[in-house]
């Protein structure tokens, strides 16, 4: 029997001990090591470090080699032909065989071509550092939807836990509803429309299980984690009873100050700025093709028709060629149009951001103010339900209230909790998100 008893533990515990513990930091972390899209900006990273480096490869000088071995065989069948004096002379059949050996190496510098090539070295060296600075704002953005998934799964776990208090809060109150019915206190009605009441709280029940299971399955999947395992999930917080939303708030100025240091501090923005810079850089690219271009070349070379001899006759060239672009099909002018039109889209996306980074901090700004009343208002009304579910049952229980009264109390006073959970989570969302629309949601602690 003790043995039945051990193996009936191990099996029903067993499922708790391999459940895993995933805070929300562990999840951000797993988040920024396994998130597709960040891993292919950090491979696209490393293309314009490419880009820079053959940008001030432009500015060395080139160097290439050569070596040309050649045979040839002249094969005549003979004949005739007449010298100078006019006098027919026999040619006979003849065979030749040549063999040509060279060995060379030379290049070429840019010398001038109207400051191109020194605007494309900006050029790239901004294009690197806008995506940078926009792979560190991607990994805020990860931080922020890692948050908003990780708040859902909380927030689905607690209103669980609201249903399951309520069933059962109605399966002791409809024993005690039966109890009274058998002593004749109360009507067989009542004893239905409790059986009713329970019912509804088991199938709410149901559906905040699977609520919570597929808030749970969403953020698995977003860490690329295995959905069927089990995890325990805990509250970054811990402020459900009492959250002091002033502290909060007290992180935050007005929204002209917060437009002022989210310009200063957004790494998009600033990335953004970079593009602009970049963009002005294509224009001098552009233009160069106006100009004259100088090009330094050299080249040493030796050349034998056997091998032995190869070095005895060595071959040394150094020279300048200037290049004056008279007519280019308009190809010159095509570019110079393209460039500027890429900076004016620049400069426009740059504005563009500008008010939608306005548009952010003053939206997220009043989301967050109303979260924080929202969640006020809440936590009065649980503290009002509570205490008019308790005086309404006991009205019930004195025999001077009905069961419908209760019924009433103990539905507002469920949904006044549940109205408090999603209060709660909201403002930590609305925390969350104004933060980093400021710039300010720190990355660099979880990696």
């Amino acid at each position: 029997m003790k043995q039945l008893i051990l193996c009936l533990f191990f099996i029903f515990t067993m499922p708790t001990l391999a459940q895993k513990t995933l805070t929300l930091d562990d999840a951000v972390k797993i988040a920024l090591q396994r998130n597709p899209d960040l891993i292919k900006a950090k491979n696209n990273l490393e293309t314009y470090k490419s880009q820079l480096k053959s940008a001030y490869g432009d500015l060395l000088p080139s160097l290439g080699t050569q070596a040309t071995w050649n045979w040839q065989r002249i094969n005549d069948a003979g004949g005739v032909q007449r010298d100078f004096f006019g006098n027919l002379v026999n040619i006979p059949p003849s065979q030749t065989d040549n063999r040509y050996y060279q060995v060379g190496f030379g290049g070429s510098v840019v010398l001038f071509n109207g400051l191109a090539n020194w605007a494309n070295i900006s050029k790239q060296s901004d294009n690197l550092e806008a995506a940078r600075l926009n792979l560190e704002k991607f990994k805020q953005n990860i931080v922020l939807q890692t948050s908003s998934y990780y708040y859902a799964v909380l927030n689905a776990e607690e209103l669980m836990k609201v249903r399951e208090e309520n069933v059962k809060y109605n399966q002791k109150f409809l024993e005690t509803v039966q109890e009274r019915h058998r002593l004749g206190a109360v009507a067989i009605a009542d004893v239905y429309s409790q059986q009713v009441q329970l019912g509804n709280a088991e199938l709410l029940l149901i559906q905040a299980q699977n609520t919570y299971e597929t808030a749970k399955s969403n953020l698995l999947n977003y860490l690329g984690l295995n959905v069927l395992e089990e995890y325990k999930f805990v509250d970054p917080y811990g402020e459900k009873d009492s959250i002091n939303t002033d502290k909060y708030m007290s992180m935050f100025d007005d929204v002209t100050v917060m437009v002022n240091q989210a310009l200063a501090n957004r790494k998009d923005f600033k990335g953004q700025q970079l593009l602009l810079n970049a963009a002005k850089s294509g224009v001098t690219i552009a233009r160069g093709g106006i100009f004259p271009s100088l090009t330094g070349n050299y080249s040493f070379g030796t050349s034998a028709t056997d091998p032995n001899n190869l070095f005895n006759r060595k071959t040394w060239s150094v020279g300048l060629t200037l290049s004056l672009p008279i007519f280019s099909n308009f190809n010159t002018e095509n570019n110079i149009e393209f460039a500027m039109a890429s900076e004016k889209n620049a400069e426009e996306d740059l504005n563009t951001l500008q008010r939608q980074i306005k548009i952010e901090i003053k939206q997220g700004y009043l989301d967050l103010t109303a979260a924080k009343k929202s969640l006020d208002v809440a936590t009065k009304n649980v503290v009002s339900a509570e205490e008019n579910r308790k005086v309404n049952q006991e009205r019930y229980n004195l025999g001077s209230g009905t069961i419908l009264d209760v019924l009433q109390a103990d539905r507002d006073y469920t949904d006044a909790l549940r109205n408090k959970i999603d209060a709660l989570y909201n403002f930590y969302k609305a925390k969350d998100a104004l933060m980093n629309s400021l710039g300010k949601l720190d990355y660099k602690k979880y990696e």
